[in-house]
């Protein structure tokens, strides 16, 4: 197997633009495959299929029933295969943020007058806005400001008998930082019985993910930040815990149209990387995820190195998180993206010049945590991520018009 990063590039038309997207974290451009699934669902969600002349013993029959509660249910089946799970853990939702309220909402009955929740400030504010609103008292977790880790000794701390949930991210959108999920995992169960929640929104995209690995009780996914329609889900480690929780809260509309577009991106991924030959017969999905996932990961992973090396050893440009005394002798996980600045040049300045040289970044957008790792001082600082179809040759131009500035 090898990853052709040639053919990836053909599965994205929107690259034919000639814009050069270092946006992946902000807005993923999504694959014709997808697109075109999306287009075709919402034509047929509300139609009724024909009765099938024989059937079969594991033929897919339900008459008289619109096409789009079959898009509904392979959408639940995509997800699982992307995360290592089962159909039944499933809940989709229309977006994260509507998912945690739901969610906050449902666990009312695991809820006591002296219950609390641990958040973390390398969440997305959304999220933990939504989690605070739980009648519990809120405990916090707070990111290393020298390099965004997220230290997982601080929750041996924080977690005690009366905590309900903890929630964190698998990798910071725009810092990159990836968290030690399983460490955070066995620090919480070593203090208390909380359901540990994870947003795996930002990590899904570069790593394949297995849910029996991950350690977590939940895990959040948002198809549209791998380029997929805008539908989300939570994934529950055991159908069990579903029953404990106020189900009616968490029955969220999908649009069918959309949810048609779950299965395509899904399988998108899949097809990332392909053996000589093809796969065997009789290959399940999630194999062909897992390998294929895989080698977009190396791949990615040089990349992200590139990245990191060569804007690291321009003098004036300081990525959040890695340049410093504080973080240079740090070796942290992380996914490929990064924020940075230049010195004595505002952010805006440095992304209208990406602009004019036809790549598409975003100025980092205000948080508590990146005001106190001193972007604010910088003057803003610029985000960049990589996706599965950028080369070599996009982050040497993003290095060479940065070095104009710098």
């Amino acid at each position: 197997m090898a990853y052709d990063v040639a053919s990836v590039r053909g599965l994205y038309t929107s690259l034919s633009s000639g814009w050069t997207y270092l946006n992946a974290h902000d807005v993923p451009q999504v694959p014709e495959r997808v697109a075109s699934a999306v287009a075709r669902s919402f034509r047929a969600a509300f139609t009724v299929a024909p009765p099938e002349p024989v059937r079969g013993s594991h033929a897919r029959f339900t008459p008289g029933c619109p096409e789009g509660e079959t898009l509904v249910a392979d959408a639940r089946a995509a997800v699982a295969d992307l995360t290592g799970a089962t159909p039944e853990r499933v809940i989709l939702g229309p977006s994260v943020q509507a998912l945690y309220l739901a969610l906050s909402a449902a666990m009312r009955p695991l809820f006591r007058h002296n219950s609390s929740v641990v958040v973390s400030g390398l969440d997305d504010p959304r999220l933990t806005s939504t989690i605070q609103l739980a009648d519990a008292q809120v405990r916090w977790a707070q990111a290393d400001l020298a390099t965004g880790e997220l230290p997982p000794w601080q929750f041996e701390k924080l977690v005690d008998g009366s905590t309900r949930l903890v929630s964190i991210p698998a990798a910071h959108a725009q810092l990159g930082t990836v968290v030690a999920v399983p460490q955070v995992a066995e620090a919480v169960r070593g203090r208390s019985r909380a359901w540990l929640l994870v947003d795996a929104s930002s990590y899904l995209p570069y790593r394949p993910l297995s849910f029996d690995e991950f350690g977590a009780d939940i895990v959040a996914v948002d198809v549209a930040a791998m380029g997929g329609p805008q539908v989300a889900a939570l994934v529950f480690r055991d159908e069990a815990m579903l029953n404990r929780l106020d189900r009616d809260m968490l029955d969220l509309p999908v649009a069918p149209g959309l949810a048609g577009g779950v299965s395509a991106i899904v399988e998108h991924y899949a097809q990332l990387a392909e053996p000589r030959g093809g796969h065997p017969r009789k290959v399940t999905r999630r194999a062909r995820l897992a390998s294929s996932m895989q080698e977009a990961a190396d791949y990615m992973e040089h990349l992200r190195e590139d990245l990191y090396t060569f804007l690291g050893t321009l003098p004036k440009v300081h990525i959040v998180g890695v340049s410093g005394e504080a973080a240079e002798h740090t070796h942290l996980d992380r996914i490929p993206r990064l924020t940075f600045g230049v010195r004595d040049v505002p952010a805006e300045t440095v992304y209208q010049r990406l602009v004019a040289n036809g790549m598409v970044a975003t100025l980092a957008s205000t948080s508590k945590l990146l005001s106190d790792m001193g972007v604010d001082e910088m003057g803003g600082a610029v985000t960049v991520s990589l996706s599965p179809f950028n080369t070599q040759a996009d982050v040497v131009q993003l290095t060479r018009t940065v070095a104009s500035l710098a």
